[in-house]
Order: C-alpha cells, then structure tokens, then sequence
C-alpha cells in the first residue's frame, strides 16, 4: 500500500522567483505576466533537458528536484544564461531577473508529486539571499558538484535562515564564470526512448522582443530603419535547397506525409537567421525527378542540398537524408532513422540541427521549443490529429470550394483529437481566414473564431512565427492595428528569411500606407524565392507601383500574378487600363467581374477596400479610376 504521507528522497532541489515581481507588475502588469511565461518555458526547458521534474509554479516562483545536483546546477546555469542574454536588448529597470538556490536534501515526496521538508526551505531560503541573475548553492551541492563543473564559487559565509535550526554553508556561483551565451549544441536525454540528440541553439527567440512589444506603442519604422534592419536584409550566410523527399511506401496516397517532412524541415531551417533557404514552391518543381545536384545548385545558386526519403508504415517510419556540397558532390553530411511514429518531431528537429551544426555551427539565430516539446512523445489520438493536420495542408486544392471544405474537415478533426496542438490551431485559423479573403466563406467579414484560434496558437507555441503571423492578419482586419504591429513584429523577427510570412504581411504593412517597409518585405520574399512568385508580392508592388503614377509597371507586374482568375486582379486591370486610357479593355476586365460575382459593383469594391484597411487617400483615388472606366460608388 501506498503511504499517504509520502516517501523520503534525497533530491537537488531547485527553487526560483523573479526579483522586484510587485515592481514590475505595477509598471505593466500584463508585459510582466507575459515574459513570465516565457521565462518558465526557459525553465521548463532546461529542468527536462537535465533530467529534473518541475513541482510547481505558482504566481512568480519555480519550484524543482533532480536526481542529480550537478544536473540541477547546470539547469540553473544555462537558464540564467539563456535569459540574461536574450533580455539585454531591455531597458535595466524592465529586464526580469531571477534569483536561484539550489540545495541538496531529504525531502517527502506526496504521491501526487508535491515535496516538502526542511530541503526544499533551506533552497527557498538559499534563493531569497541570492542577487538577481546569480545561482546561490548550499554547502551540500558546493560539495558534490566541486570540480566537476566548469564554473567558478565564492563562499559567501554561513548564513542563518528562517525556520532552519542550524547555519547553511552558502556559495554563490560567480557570474564571471557563467557561459556568455548558451552552447551552440545541446545534447539531450529523452527518458521516453534514451538517445542523444545534437540540435542547434534551441532557446527562446526574441524573448526581449516578445516583452519590449507586449503592451508597448509601437510606430512604424522610419525609412532608415527599414534600411539597416537586419529583418529588411537578404540572409548572407550559406545557402540550401530542401529537395522534396521520396515518398518510398509505394502508395502515391502517402504523398502528404513525405511532404509534411519536407515543409517542417523548411519551416524550421528558415529560422536560423544568416541561413538562406529556399522555399518550397522554388524546389518542389523537381518532385518525383531524377536529380543532378551540382546542376540544380548551379541553376539554384545554393552551396548545400538536403535530400532524402521517407517510408511510413502503421506506426513507424524509415528515414534516410543526406546533406550535399553542390560544388563538387561531396556529402558532408548522412543519416538514417528508424523510429517509431511519435518521434517524427524530433527526427525534424535533429535533421535541422545537424545540419547547422554540420554547414557553421549555428548562423546567429535561434530556434524555440515550447509546446512542440510535449509532442516528441506523442499518444495514438496526438499522432493521428499529427496525421489529419498534414492531410489538411499538404494540398493544392483547397482553393475550391470542394477541396476547402476537405480541408477544413481534417483540421478540425485534428483540433478535436487534440484541442492544445498549436499548430493545428494556427493553420485552422489561416485556412478560415483564406477562405473569407477568397470567399470561400460565407461570413462578410472575418469571423471572430479566426482571431481567438490564432491568439490561442500564440499562447501554445509563442515561437512559432506563423502563429503570430496569423494572429496580426486576425488584429488587422479587427482594425486593431497596435496588436498587429506587435504581432507582424514578432512574426518577422522570429522567421526573417520564410518568405510567406515575409509575403503576407509586407502586403497588409503596404495596404495600410506604409509602403516602402511593406515593399521591401514582399520583395524579399520574391528574392527567396524567385521560381514561384507570391500573389501578395505582385499585389503590393501592383498597389505601390499604381499609386506612384506607374502604370505600365503596374500592368506588368500584374499580368505575372500567379492567380489571374482572382476577381481581384480583374479589378486591378479596369483601374488600371482605364488610366492607360483603353477603355475597352477596362470595360472588358469589368465584366469578366461580373462573371465571378454577378453582385459585383464599384460599391462593393470601395467596401472591400475599407475591410481591408487601405488608407483613404488611396482608396479615393483608386475608385476616380474605376470611375474613368464608367463605373461609380456612392461614398
């Protein structure tokens, strides 16, 4: 029988609260509350990656046990770390600092997994005498870990804390002595499946960002800025084509599957900030082809290629993938996989940092693990909601009625298998949202499920650059523009080289008057990816290009749009045509409008215009346009 009081344990316990909390809540409490969040998904990280157990997190504090205190040690190194360096972009008197004791002791463990015991209040106590940012040990840790770690220990006395009868030998570990930034790999033990993995910097992305923009007004850049903003900039490190991989089942039917693999390994290789990768449009053209790879790199220009294939069964998957020097051949780098299914994510993790690790080490930028973290050990119904998720975005059909509604059917499957999957959440929202934009949807407007599914994505997985990017789209129809700076901010900052977020939203930041920022981040996602275009790139320099008198430029760059059945580029032509003075071609696009939509009038498109947040100078001038064609709205 179980002891209902609990069984004693000798454990490293870590304990953590955030010095001057009161201070900075009453400064903004809703910024502070949410860089704690992001604090304890540092936290969370590092307490699993060294094989400790989080106990509790109440209001400020964390509370921990290892079965190691040189793991605990190390844990509360690298947090401090991770944390110091990612908020010292903030001003001194906004930055959230920790203090952290560590002590090794006896302690009750509850069956319900709370401990108790003068171990856990002599580290409470350790905490409460540290400085903010510093690591305070005991006498008993200071005795285990001595030697054995690569840091540095000021004996700080013996100091007599509450509630505890005898003094505590205390030890401060020397900041001096702390990594100046986290290490470029990291090997982590899973206790699910023991391995060793080596990934990349895997920590918190943008986190200074993420509260310096929480409840901050935020202005548009100015035009220098957006020249000397690294985000504005074209990557300048090496560059790599993801070749879509071989789906090796035999069925055609599990096409969707190879190519998830492919999207993920994209989406996360996109994040290292100096990485140039190229997008998937530009190199699926060579799906199900033999391939020469010095060749395509040639046409390509990239310096590396990953190709690969995948073969999934009921509930395992082979995967081999090789990393290639397009200049000569040579392959730097090779693996294969044979795993069970729930460890699909961090196969896509591991692929992505080994091959960082094996082109440069790192490019500067960083990769967050957060929610995604929990599903590297996936259950039946988080596997199948994995599976509907892929069925429901890796296809080209959803831009019809039929297929958007397939679409739609798989995603929410996967939402009521697992409502906290982040990001079934996020690519259910950007579906709806779509559908509204292509009236695929019946609603006038956005509905407001698009929002609250987005924001709910953000608050899952805040490192996932989509989400925000969804979540701003969400803001900017909602005319709440300071929410969606704030989130374009953060999307771009956090994935500054994929071009459909670099795309999406350069063309709302051009919409809405500032068009030389909104430009000059569709363009670079044309850069990205030249092969295949972007709608929203030769939609917002057609806009930009129109409103500077450009017309003839503003004709050809919309005669290369990649969707010319769009009743809105019909629109475009008549506004267009009609200031070349060809009216019968003006007249001719018009009509054609009316064939997508026999409700179609000049009215209705001021009214899109409106929805869509043009600012009214534009939008004036645009239907005295429409109105040269013989066409007028009533203001």
């Amino acid at each position: 029988m179980a002891n209902p009081e609990g069984s004693r344990r000798l454990q490293a316990i870590l304990a953590a609260d955030v010095a001057g909390y009161s201070r900075l809540m009453q400064q903004d409490d809703e910024a502070t509350v949410a860089m704690l969040e992001v604090c304890r998904a540092v936290f969370r990280e590092k307490i699993q990656a060294h094989l400790g157990r989080v106990v509790d997190m109440a209001g400020d504090s964390v509370l921990a046990v290892f079965e190691a205190a040189t793991e605990a040690v190390r844990a509360a190194v690298e947090v401090q770390a991770v944390l110091a360096e990612r908020t010292e972009a903030l001003p001194e008197a906004r930055r959230m600092r920790f203090r952290i004791g560590i002590n090794l002791g006896e302690v009750i463990e509850r069956p319900d997994g709370t401990v108790y015991g003068d171990g856990v209040n002599v580290a409470a106590r350790l905490e409460s005498i540290g400085e903010p940012g510093q690591v305070t040990v005991s006498g008993t840790v200071f005795d285990q870990v001595e030697g054995k770690l690569p840091l540095s220990f000021k004996f700080t006395g013996e100091q007599t804390v509450k509630n505890i009868a005898k003094p505590v030998r205390a030890y401060s570990v020397l900041k001096s002595s702390l990594p100046a930034r986290i290490p470029g790999r990291i090997k982590r033990l899973f206790v699910s499946q023991p391995m060793l993995v080596a990934v990349g910097v895997l920590v918190i992305a943008g986190v200074a960002l993420s509260w310096n923009l929480a409840r901050k007004p935020i202005t548009a850049p100015t035009a220098a800025a957006v020249t000397s903003d690294p985000v504005y900039a074209m990557p300048t490190g090496p560059s790599i084509a993801v070749l879509p991989f071989v789906n090796m089942s035999g069925d055609p039917g599990q096409d969707y599957f190879s190519d998830g693999l492919t999207e993920d390994i994209i989406t996360e290789l996109s994040r290292f900030r100096g990485l140039y990768v190229l997008a998937r449009n530009t190199t699926y053209q060579y799906k199900g082809q033999a391939v020469d790879i010095p060749s395509v790199g040639r046409k390509l220009h990239v310096q590396y290629m990953l190709e690969g294939s995948v073969q999934k069964s009921a509930n395992r998957f082979r995967v081999t993938a090789q990393l290639i020097d397009t200049h000569n051949g040579v392959h730097i780098w090779a693996e294969r996989y044979d795993r069970q299914l729930k460890d699909i994510l961090l196969v896509q993790e591991e692929i992505s940092g080994k091959i960082a690790g094996a082109i440069s080490g790192g490019f500067g930028g960083s990769i967050q693990r957060t929610a995604r973290e929990a599903a590297f050990s996936k259950s039946s119904d988080q596997l199948l909601a994995y599976d509907y998720l892929l069925r429901g975005t890796m296809t080209n059909e959803w831009w019809n009625k039929e297929g958007y509604r397939k679409a739609k059917a798989q995603l929410q499957k996967a939402l009521e298998l697992d409502p906290g999957y982040a990001a079934a959440r996020q690519q259910y929202a950007w579906l709806m949202l779509m559908g509204w934009i292509f009236r695929l949807e019946p609603a006038p407007a956005p509905p407001a499920e698009v929002r609250q599914n987005a924001i709910r994505a953000v608050e899952l997985d805040p490192a996932d650059p989509l989400a925000h990017r969804t979540a701003a789209f969400g803001y900017y129809f909602d005319k709440q523009m300071e929410l969606f700076e704030r989130e374009s901010t953060v999307a771009l900052n956090l994935a500054p080289n994929n071009p459909e977020v670099l795309s999406t939203l350069g063309f709302l930041i051009a919409s809405r008057g500032q068009w030389e920022r909104g430009v000059k981040l569709a363009t670079k996602a044309h850069e990205l990816n030249p092969v295949s275009a972007s709608g929203w790139y030769n939609s917002a320099l057609y806009y930009d290009f129109y409103r500077r008198g450009m017309y003839t430029k503003a004709l050809e760059i919309l005669k290369v749009h990649p969707t010319q059945g769009l009743i809105e580029n019909q629109q475009k032509y008549t506004a267009v045509y009609a200031e070349l003075g060809d009216l019968e071609k003006a007249h001719e696009h018009w009509k054609r409008c009316l064939e997508i939509d026999p409700d179609w009038s000049a009215q209705k498109l001021y009214r899109l215009f409106h929805l869509w947040n043009f600012e009214e100078s534009f939008v004036t001038r645009y239907m005295q346009s429409i109105a040269k064609a013989g066409y007028v709205a009533q203001n």
